[in-house]
Protein backbone atom coordinates (compact mmCIF):
# COMPACT_ATOMS: atom_id res chain seq x y z
CA UNK A 1 0.00 0.00 0.00
CA UNK A 2 2.97 2.66 0.76
CA UNK A 3 4.05 1.53 -2.19
CA UNK A 4 1.43 2.31 -4.46
CA UNK A 5 0.90 5.66 -2.50
CA UNK A 6 4.77 6.42 -3.35
CA UNK A 7 3.97 5.81 -6.81
CA UNK A 8 0.75 7.81 -6.99
CA UNK A 9 2.24 11.18 -5.38
CA UNK A 10 5.30 10.51 -8.07
CA UNK A 11 3.29 10.79 -10.94
CA UNK A 12 1.14 14.01 -9.39
CA UNK A 13 4.51 15.41 -8.70
CA UNK A 14 5.42 14.61 -12.63
CA UNK A 15 1.76 16.03 -13.65
CA UNK A 16 2.49 19.27 -12.03
CA UNK A 17 5.84 19.71 -13.43
CA UNK A 18 4.17 18.92 -17.10
CA UNK A 19 1.12 20.69 -16.18
CA UNK A 20 3.36 23.99 -16.22
CA UNK A 21 5.81 23.00 -19.05
CA UNK A 22 2.59 23.00 -21.54
CA UNK A 23 1.08 25.95 -19.61
CA UNK A 24 4.19 28.21 -19.94
CA UNK A 25 4.16 26.91 -23.78
CA UNK A 26 0.36 28.09 -24.55
CA UNK A 27 0.89 31.44 -22.79
CA UNK A 28 3.86 32.31 -25.26
CA UNK A 29 2.40 30.99 -28.19
CA UNK A 30 -1.06 33.11 -27.70
CA UNK A 31 -3.65 35.22 -26.80
CA UNK A 32 -5.59 32.39 -24.51
CA UNK A 33 -6.55 33.78 -21.06
CA UNK A 34 -4.62 32.31 -18.12
CA UNK A 35 -7.97 29.77 -17.39
CA UNK A 36 -8.33 28.90 -20.86
CA UNK A 37 -4.48 28.00 -21.45
CA UNK A 38 -4.62 26.25 -18.58
CA UNK A 39 -7.70 23.80 -19.45
CA UNK A 40 -5.47 22.93 -22.72
CA UNK A 41 -2.72 22.05 -20.55
CA UNK A 42 -4.77 19.97 -18.51
CA UNK A 43 -6.11 18.33 -21.85
CA UNK A 44 -2.52 17.69 -22.90
CA UNK A 45 -1.55 16.02 -19.74
CA UNK A 46 -4.45 13.96 -19.70
CA UNK A 47 -3.23 12.52 -22.79
CA UNK A 48 -0.27 11.27 -21.11
CA UNK A 49 -2.50 8.82 -19.55
CA UNK A 50 -2.27 7.62 -15.80
CA UNK A 51 -3.79 10.02 -13.98
CA UNK A 52 -7.78 10.53 -13.20
CA UNK A 53 -9.90 13.90 -14.61
CA UNK A 54 -9.78 15.05 -10.52
CA UNK A 55 -6.40 14.97 -9.86
CA UNK A 56 -5.28 16.51 -13.28
CA UNK A 57 -7.96 18.82 -11.98
CA UNK A 58 -6.49 19.14 -8.75
CA UNK A 59 -3.20 19.60 -10.07
CA UNK A 60 -4.33 22.30 -12.13
CA UNK A 61 -6.03 23.98 -9.00
CA UNK A 62 -2.71 23.58 -7.21
CA UNK A 63 -0.52 25.23 -9.98
CA UNK A 64 -2.67 28.61 -10.14
CA UNK A 65 -2.78 28.88 -6.88
CA UNK A 66 0.96 29.07 -6.78
CA UNK A 67 1.15 30.92 -9.84
CA UNK A 68 -1.14 33.35 -8.26
CA UNK A 69 0.81 33.67 -4.93
CA UNK A 70 3.95 34.43 -6.77
CA UNK A 71 2.20 36.93 -9.14
CA UNK A 72 0.76 38.86 -6.37
CA UNK A 73 3.76 38.79 -3.97
CA UNK A 74 5.73 40.14 -7.39
CA UNK A 75 3.46 42.98 -7.29
CA UNK A 76 2.73 43.93 -3.75
CA UNK A 77 6.09 43.75 -2.61
CA UNK A 78 9.29 45.04 -3.79
CA UNK A 79 11.32 41.86 -2.82
CA UNK A 80 12.98 39.50 -4.95
CA UNK A 81 12.01 35.75 -5.70
CA UNK A 82 14.75 34.38 -3.15
CA UNK A 83 12.72 36.14 -0.23
CA UNK A 84 9.19 34.92 -1.18
CA UNK A 85 10.66 31.25 -1.20
CA UNK A 86 12.36 31.85 2.07
CA UNK A 87 15.46 30.44 0.10
CA UNK A 88 18.39 31.04 -2.33
CA UNK A 89 17.03 30.20 -5.81
CA UNK A 90 20.38 28.62 -6.43
CA UNK A 91 19.25 25.59 -4.43
CA UNK A 92 16.09 25.22 -6.53
CA UNK A 93 15.75 21.60 -8.10
CA UNK A 94 14.22 19.95 -10.95
CA UNK A 95 11.94 22.58 -11.72
CA UNK A 96 11.43 25.34 -14.53
CA UNK A 97 11.99 28.73 -12.67
CA UNK A 98 11.73 30.46 -15.61
CA UNK A 99 8.61 29.05 -16.84
CA UNK A 100 6.76 29.63 -13.41
CA UNK A 101 8.35 33.18 -13.32
CA UNK A 102 7.23 33.85 -16.78
CA UNK A 103 3.57 32.47 -15.94
CA UNK A 104 3.53 34.19 -12.57
CA UNK A 105 4.73 37.60 -14.68
CA UNK A 106 1.92 36.87 -17.63
CA UNK A 107 -0.67 36.31 -14.19
CA UNK A 108 0.02 39.45 -12.70
CA UNK A 109 -1.78 41.46 -15.67
CA UNK A 110 -4.90 39.25 -14.91
CA UNK A 111 -4.45 39.86 -11.40
CA UNK A 112 -5.28 43.64 -11.22
CA UNK A 113 -8.56 42.71 -11.87
CA UNK A 114 -9.15 40.15 -9.27
CA UNK A 115 -6.81 41.53 -6.71
CA UNK A 116 -8.99 41.22 -3.58
CA UNK A 117 -9.75 38.04 -4.46
CA UNK A 118 -6.11 36.85 -4.92
CA UNK A 119 -4.77 38.43 -1.87
CA UNK A 120 -7.09 36.38 0.26
CA UNK A 121 -6.07 33.77 2.62
CA UNK A 122 -5.23 29.89 0.91
CA UNK A 123 -4.43 27.68 2.81
CA UNK A 124 -2.37 24.73 1.68
CA UNK A 125 -3.40 21.24 2.52
CA UNK A 126 -1.77 18.11 3.21
CA UNK A 127 -1.45 16.25 0.49
CA UNK A 128 -1.47 18.85 -2.14
CA UNK A 129 1.17 19.29 -4.32
CA UNK A 130 2.84 22.61 -4.53
CA UNK A 131 6.09 23.99 -6.20
CA UNK A 132 8.97 25.59 -4.03
CA UNK A 133 8.55 27.68 -1.33
CA UNK A 134 8.23 27.51 2.14
CA UNK A 135 5.19 27.35 4.37
CA UNK A 136 4.11 27.26 7.75
CA UNK A 137 2.02 25.01 10.12
CA UNK A 138 -0.97 27.03 11.06
CA UNK A 139 -1.25 24.99 14.31
CA UNK A 140 1.99 25.50 15.82
CA UNK A 141 3.95 27.41 13.12
CA UNK A 142 6.89 24.86 12.01
CA UNK A 143 8.05 25.93 8.76
CA UNK A 144 8.47 23.50 5.77
CA UNK A 145 10.82 24.70 2.90
CA UNK A 146 10.75 22.65 -0.82
CA UNK A 147 13.17 22.88 -3.34
CA UNK A 148 11.27 21.18 -5.76
CA UNK A 149 8.05 20.16 -6.63
CA UNK A 150 6.44 18.26 -3.74
CA UNK A 151 3.40 16.84 -1.69
CA UNK A 152 2.55 19.26 1.21
CA UNK A 153 3.09 16.55 4.07
CA UNK A 154 1.45 16.73 7.55
CA UNK A 155 3.17 18.88 9.98
CA UNK A 156 6.38 17.13 11.11
CA UNK A 157 6.17 18.83 14.58
CA UNK A 158 2.78 18.71 15.28
CA UNK A 159 1.03 16.66 12.60
CA UNK A 160 -1.40 19.27 11.57
CA UNK A 161 -2.75 19.52 7.89
CA UNK A 162 -2.92 23.22 7.02
CA UNK A 163 -0.22 25.25 5.78
CA UNK A 164 0.30 28.78 4.73
CA UNK A 165 3.11 30.46 2.34
CA UNK A 166 4.92 32.22 4.69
Amino acid sequence: MDTEKTSRNTKLIEAYDHLITHFYEIMEDTLHSTADALEIAKEKVSKIGGLTQEEISHIGDYLSRDIAHAAVHAEEKEENLSAWLKFDIDLIENFALDLFMGLADKTRIELVKLRQQAAKYHPYYSGEITGPGTFSCEECGKEIAFKSTSEIPLCPNCEAKVFVRS
